[in-house]
């Protein structure tokens, strides 16, 4: 059974999520350290973890599999999630695939680096609609390759 798992507490396209999910008939399970208002639909859940460090993270690690799809922008979720077989995209549509992780896990790195040693680094760019658009499109192409097993 394809499934995805959200890694809700930040994430920006939960409601596009529902939308294609229900349309695709998948089940999806929002994983946060709070509640949120949810759509009533069956195939929507939500599991609400400890509000301990990385708790999230480590829930949606351990139920990550084949036939599973992990939103996050995590990026040492989406190894681990990556690790245990299953599919991985960030809010913003990029797929991260066992090719792609390493660079973004060392990008990670040395950006953490810079700013402990008092480099002031810029963040991310601010979520655009074209984000939102990449993100539905690769979100229908991955429940694709799922359903074919690929």
């Amino acid at each position: 059974m394809i499934r995805i798992l959200v890694d809700a507490d930040a994430c920006p396209v939960k409601d596009e999520i529902y939308r294609v999910a229900v349309r695709h008939g998948v089940a999806v399970v929002v994983v946060s350290n709070s509640g949120m208002r949810l759509p009533g639909h069956p195939l929507i859940t939500q599991t609400i973890v400890s509000d301990g460090f990385d708790a999230a993270d480590d829930w949606i690690a351990a139920a990550s599999g084949p036939g599973v799809l992990v939103v996050t922008s995590d990026i040492l979720l989406a190894d681990r999630a990556l690790k245990a077989g299953a599919q991985v995209l960030a809010p913003t549509g990029r797929a991260f695939t066992p090719n792609s992780i390493g660079a973004a896990v060392a990008t990670r790195a040395i950006m953490a680096d810079l700013r402990a040693g008092g480099d002031v680094v810029g963040g991310p760019a601010a979520f655009s609609k074209t984000d939102r658009s990449r993100f539905l499109d690769a979100l229908d192409a991955a429940l694709m390759r799922l359903r074919r097993g690929s």
